[in-house]
């Protein structure tokens, strides 16, 4: 029982020499897991802009299997090309309506609304489920 204390106590403050087997063992093993890890196992995205919110996106109009939200732009990254708006738009929707999430739908308009300065205050998004 010692004997599997003294290994275990070697190996979990790393206290073997380099080049020694053990040292290698450990070593393969890290390597082993932070490349055969599989990728859905972590779901740790960065979170950008505000957190969705209930009142953020609402529902504007329903026309059959068409949809109309309007997506507040606080809660979206400020967008540099129309696909990365798209895209964020997407993610958002699905995170924010519960009956997108999980679903796939496609977004067949956007557009923005616009304040007096001109600046974006929010995104009228027409999809198809």
């Amino acid at each position: 029982m010692r004997g599997l204390w003294q290994i275990l106590k070697s190996t979990i403050f790393w206290s073997y020499e380099r080049g020694t087997w053990q040292y290698d063992l450990a070593v393969v093993a890290i390597v082993a897991f932070v490349l055969l890890t599989p990728r859905s196992w972590f779901h740790d995205q960065p979170q950008v802009g505000l957190p969705v919110a209930p009142g953020l996106v609402t529902l504007i109009s329903t026309e059959g299997a068409t949809r109309t939200y309007r997506v507040d732009a606080r809660i979206l990254a400020p967008p540099t090309r129309t696909p990365e708006l798209s895209n964020d738009l997407h993610k958002t929707l699905q995170r924010a309506v519960p009956e997108l999430h999980g679903e796939k739908f496609e977004i067949l308009r956007i557009e923005s609304a616009r304040d007096a300065q001109g600046v974006v205050t929010s995104y009228n998004v027409q999809v198809q489920r």
